[in-house]
């Protein structure tokens, strides 16, 4: 008898933590995230780093946040800048006039390399829809996994893009994540973060970045490809020279 009311009460107490344990929407995963990568520091801090002998600036002046791209070459130095409302481009500290559809080209190749260097920092602007879909292992470990989708409005021009992102489960940290894109021919990427590193308190991490063997591959079942070797290494994603400085 003494052994049935021992089984009973673990099975009860088993029973109560389960429903105790607090189900978390994607929203708070998200706020999780960003508060175990930086939080606040985000908004408080500028940055600037190197990815392929380019420099990458951001910041904020008179209010607006303003992206730059820096490319020395061997007679001239070329500053592309994206503001809230347009595109510019510096020439030796000359404007110079860039057709629309190139400045389009280039102003969403400068917002792309911010975007994924702040990570997750940008998973919480106006425009983003957040959508848990439960859990999946990938490797050997259990993460939390968001699918994300853009508004037409403030979503940009990838809008109609749809990014999923794997959590790790105690830390919050994005150790995974995966996009389809619409442009040039369109496809799918799926990127592993590695050397992750803190500088005055916000989170960096590279990118091993990989595409689908096959054409036709569901976004969603993209992870399960990563587990099955279906994917193959395009490229690494590394920042070099990170720095990080208080406004």
């Amino acid at each position: 008898m003494k052994q049935v009311l021992t089984a009973l009460l673990a099975l009860l107490i088993f029973s109560c933590k389960e429903k105790a344990e607090k189900v978390l929407t994607a929203q708070e995963i998200v706020d999780n995230s960003i508060a175990d990568s930086g939080g606040k520091l985000y908004g408080s801090h500028k940055t600037s780093f190197v990815f392929r002998d380019k420099t990458y600036t951001y910041g904020r002046e008179e209010g607006k946040t303003v992206l730059r791209r820096i490319t020395v070459l061997d007679t001239a130095t070329i500053t592309d800048v994206k503001l809230p409302n347009g595109f510019e481009r510096y020439v030796n500290d000359s404007l110079v006039e860039v057709p629309d559809s190139m400045a389009v080209r280039y102003s969403n190749s400068v917002n792309s390399v911010h975007y994924f260097a702040r990570l997750p920092y940008g998973l919480n602007d106006a425009a983003v829809n957040k959508e848990l879909l439960g859990k999946e292992i990938i490797g050997d470990k259990e993460f939390y996994k968001v699918k994300v989708t853009f508004d037409q409005q403030g979503g940009g021009d990838d809008f109609e893009d749809t990014y999923v992102y794997w959590f790790d489960m105690e830390s919050f940290k994005p150790e995974y994540l995966a996009y389809d894109f619409h442009v040039n021919g369109g496809g799918q990427r799926f990127r592993k973060a590695y050397n992750e590193r803190f500088v005055n308190g916000i989170r960096f991490v590279d990118y091993e970045n990989y595409k689908p063997k096959s054409e036709g591959t569901e976004i969603l079942e993209i992870g399960q490809l990563f587990n099955q070797g279906e994917l193959e290494l395009l490229s690494k994603v590394e920042l070099e020279d990170i720095k990080v400085e208080k406004y």
